[in-house]
């Protein structure tokens, strides 16, 4: 009963994500899901933690990469006199 609950919570993140979530949770469901394979047969579990985590990361990546950008683009002001 839990896997199809699981799958279901797995593929309706990989739809609802964007084009740069879905590349980090890809990679994040596959090392995850190899990882959960060899610690005990619990590769699906793995799978959904890995992709919440590559999704989270990419999230964070893209956020720092807007900041230094915005920053960037910031003109600076002369000093006062």
């Amino acid at each position: 009963m839990r896997i199809p609950i699981l799958a279901i919570a797995v593929f309706s993140l990989a739809v609802l994500s964007g084009a740069a979530e879905a590349k980090g949770c890809l990679v994040g469901a596959a090392v995850g899901g190899v990882a959960g394979h060899v610690a005990g047969k619990h590769g699906v579990l793995g799978a959904a933690a890995g992709c919440a985590v590559g999704h989270h990361e990419a999230n964070k990546k893209n956020s720092e990469a807007s900041a230094a950008t915005q920053s960037a683009a910031v003109p600076t002001q002369p000093p006062k006199k």
